[in-house]
């Protein structure tokens, strides 16, 4: 017990100061490289949970393929730094006012909550299997799956169109 008590610390504040240099760094590659931290830290969590399909598909997709992307296109443009009056004078007292009302919900729940909650009842033996996710997402998630599926080519659509020679100048 006290060892994965360690473990989940060590990786809440790995998360949290990732989060934290992300938001932070002045660099869009640092603020990259800060994401793939957390999203690494935050697959490692999925691990304790006993989901290895969902911490797998985290790195893969997330860390991997996604933040190859964001990588590449962060090179591609050139803007790596941010200009530095890029804050808006609105940003920070509401981001302040957000900060303060989590704080205090979270205060809420952790001190004054009336009902204890009820402990956490066993898992299926196949919880977070490949077959469990894929009967799962071809029958009762199976309209979502499909508009996602429709959104993402009509996104690798666009990309094409765009990035063809002469794309959106021939129109």
């Amino acid at each position: 017990m006290i060892p994965d008590l360690i473990l989940f610390f060590g990786l809440a504040f790995v998360a949290i100061a990732s989060g934290i240099g992300l938001l932070v760094s002045r660099g869009a590659i640092y603020a990259a490289l800060n994401l793939i931290i957390n999203l690494t830290a935050i697959a490692v969590l999925y691990l304790m949970l006993q989901a290895p399909f969902i911490a797998l598909v985290q790195i893969a997709v997330y860390a991997g393929a996604i933040m190859v992307l964001f990588l590449f296109v962060i090179m591609l443009l050139g803007n790596e730094k941010l200009p530095e009056n890029s804050v808006l004078p609105w940003q920070r007292p509401v981001a302040i006012a957000l900060g303060l009302v989590l704080i205090a919900e979270s205060v809420y729940v952790i001190f004054f909550r009336s009902a204890p909650t009820n402990a956490v009842s066993q898992l299926p033996a196949d919880f977070g299997s490949p077959a469990a996710i894929g009967e799962m997402l071809f029958s009762q998630y199976l309209f979502p799956f499909e508009v996602v599926s429709v959104l993402l080519l009509a996104s690798m659509v666009g990309a094409i169109v765009i990035t063809s020679k002469g794309g959106l100048k021939r129109r």
